[in-house]
Order: structure tokens, then C-alpha cells, then sequence
């Protein structure tokens, strides 16, 4: 059965999409793009603000949901330059200290708003 996840502590979709949608105890989460949850804007700073905001973003999803970073097995990544590939690592890091899942990342043309990164999760229950 689908279950919809929405909650406050992380934007609210800026499209026809849900923050994450979990089927047979596997967590879809939907890109997370660095919005402030209480304001919608783009947090300030650069790409380890960006990274950080974007993980907390994540965290309060996977958390509603009843998960933990512990529970990701799968990460992508989208940089609009992979140079930032190596400061947005050390943020990304922070939060996968042991057992991190697996991951791709990508440099791509354009993000939405602008942004420096977007990451899409996904987390099983074991």
C-alpha cells in the first residue's frame, strides 16, 4: 500500500510531486533542494550551506516517516558543477559516519531555483 509523507520540517513541494511516498517499508524521498522550510527561500551561503540544509531537509522527511539515515541505502546527488563535488562530500559525509549507502552523482545543467545541489533518498526497513 502507498502511504504519502508530508511534513513541515522540510519545504513543501514546489511541483506535482510529495516530499517522499513509502511502499512495502521502502522510503522514496523526492530531491531536496536547500529551501528553508519556513520561509520556501533558498538557505545563504554556498555549497556546504547548501549540502547541510539539504540533509536536514531530508532528515526531517526520513524522520516523519519513521527512518534514520541508517535506514538509506541509495543516494543521488546533483551538483550544477562538480566542483563543488568534494565540499558537498565533506557535509554529505557528516551524516553517513559508518555503513554509507550506496550513491551516484551527477554534474548537471540547471537546478531548480538556482540551487547548488539536490539529493534524492532512499531508505528500507530491514
Amino acid at each position: 500500500m502507498k502511504k504519502i509523507i508530508s511534513t513541515a520540517k522540510a519545504p513543501a513541494a514546489i511541483g506535482p510531486y510529495s516530499q517522499a511516498v513509502e511502499v512495502n517499508g521502502t522510503l522514496y524521498v523526492s530531491g531536496q533542494v536547500p529551501l528553508v522550510p519556513e520561509t520556501m527561500k533558498v538557505i545563504e551561503g554556498g555549497i556546504k550551506e547548501q549540502t547541510l540544509r539539504v540533509m536536514q531537509n531530508i532528515e526531517a522527511i526520513l524522520n516523519e516517516a519513521g527512518y534514520s539515515f541508517s535506514d538509506v541505502v541509495k543516494s543521488t546527488c546533483l551538483l550544477s558543477d562538480m566542483a563543488n563535488f568534494k565540499a558537498m562530500n565533506e557535509v554529505y559525509g557528516d551524516f553517513y559516519k559508518e555503513n554509507p549507502p550506496a550513491r551516484a552523482a551527477f554534474a548537471v545543467k540547471e537546478l531548480p531555483l538556482g540551487v547548488l545541489v539536490e539529493i534524492e533518498t532512499v531508505a528500507v526497513k530491514a
